[in-house]
């Protein structure tokens, strides 16, 4: 492994220096004298942050595209072996045959449709909420973006007192009132994901809401005066100026929404833990790799989710984008 991490880097390193001796060349070409001087300082300020980007982002995925196609068992790392596609049709077998990947897959797309449009619209909402010149409204934006600054974690635990299946557990004592028994909401499959799913959009929709707060701004308030001119009411107004003013920005909170979305594993780790009913193919693979040590098989699992992800967002920039 040292000595793979070794010829990875120097690849890189002469790479990287090729690119920069590219650059001044080209500024001494073309006798930009105070080029040549920007340009190298410019890669100095970059280093540093280039070599964090090498070390824990493109060398884990260059290895972990290598892991996907072997029998890597991280107890025995001495005891590698290139196994082929082995890994893609076993994880191809078990979806066939209804194992815990079927159900994460499953669980994963429930948890992409059901979010992805109640945290966009609860950002929208909030953000057409916020953006008034009204005495007050500061406040509200604290409030609304305070959950996205609090751990995840956190959140889950806080999460799971509120769902308690105990009498005493926040919603149920509140349900206890109107005479309604208390219910296990967690453990219940028909349930357990709608919770989580509302926990994901509550806690996830004040970031988005800034990002929409940021395009509303950018709207001319002349083409909501000339709408008012010509009769628009607020419907209208939102359908007919507003939404084409957020359209850039719809489309990147859509795709950054879906792509943290097929990444969800915290909540159902810690809320419920690793059942049929909210495993996700995050989860699945972090137990692949991680709790039960085949490296080979769950690196190949991230590498179909990556692809997958990566197909579906290329296909939403083009359909989504503008002319």
């Amino acid at each position: 492994m040292l000595t793979t991490t070794i010829i990875i880097l120097a690849v890189f390193v002469a790479a990287f220096a090729a690119f920069v001796v590219w650059d001044l060349v080209k500024a001494k070409k073309h006798r930009e004298r105070f080029r040549v001087k920007s340009t190298a300082t410019a890669y100095l300020m970059l280093l540093p942050a280039i070599v964090l980007a090498f070390l824990f982002i493109l060398l884990p995925i260059l290895y972990s595209l290598g892991y996907a196609f072997t029998d890597y068992y991280s107890l025995t790392p001495d005891d590698i072996n290139f196994i082929g596609f082995d890994n893609f049709a076993d994880a191809f077998k078990e979806i066939g045959n209804k194992g815990m990947l079927y159900h994460a897959i499953i669980n994963t797309l429930i948890f992409v449709v059901g979010v992805v449009p109640l945290q966009i619209g609860l950002a929208l909402g909030l953000a057409l909420f916020v953006n008034r010149k009204k005495r007050g409204v500061k406040i509200f934006k604290v409030c609304f973006f305070a959950p996205v600054v609090i751990s995840l974690s956190v959140t889950a635990f806080l999460w799971l007192e509120i769902l308690s299946p105990a009498e005493t557990g926040l919603l149920n004592s509140l349900l206890g009132i109107f005479g309604i028994k208390s219910h296990d909401w967690l453990r219940d499959p028909s349930t357990a994901m709608l919770c989580i799913i509302i926990l994901s959009a509550w806690q996830g929709c004040g970031y988005q809401m800034l990002i929409f707060l940021s395009g509303l701004t950018n709207i001319r308030s002349e083409l909501y005066e000339a709408a008012s001119l010509d009769g628009a009411g607020v419907w209208s107004k939102f359908i007919h100026v507003t939404l084409p003013g957020l359209r850039s920005t719809l489309v990147f909170v859509i795709i950054t929404v879906f792509i943290g979305a097929c990444r969800v594993m915290i909540q159902p780790m810690i809320m419920v833990g690793y059942q049929e009913h909210v495993v996700t193919l995050s989860y699945y693979m972090y137990q692949q790799g991680y709790s039960f040590r085949w490296v080979g098989y769950s690196s190949s699992i991230a590498l179909l989710m990556t692809i997958v992800i990566g197909t579906i967002t290329l296909l939403q920039r083009r359909l989504l984008r503008g002319k």
